[in-house]
């Protein structure tokens, strides 16, 4: 089965939505590993981790809650680039 994303009429919030979630998915992963840099090198303070944590557990929560919305699974958000691959990394 293709990742890519094919806009339709039938189905233009739901794509619509794919799309614009995969853009989000893609930003909260790099904040996350952002985060996590900073944490290892001792960049923030205590209270800035665990605040830190808790944003992006939040941040985590909401995606899963307009992916249920939407009907969407998390590997549906992992468009193909085509020759580059998929555009975000498979865990």
């Amino acid at each position: 089965m293709s990742r890519r994303v094919e806009l339709g009429p039938d189905t233009v919030e739901r794509d619509l939505a794919q799309l614009v979630l995969t853009v989000l998915e893609l930003l909260r992963q790099l904040m996350e590993r952002q985060a996590l840099r900073r944490v290892e090198t001792g960049d923030l303070a205590s209270d800035q981790e665990e605040r830190i944590g808790i944003t992006l557990m939040l941040l985590e929560d909401r995606m899963a809650d307009l992916r249920e919305r939407f009907g969407l699974r998390p590997e549906d958000l992992n468009i193909d680039l085509g020759p580059l691959g998929p555009l975000l990394p498979r865990d």
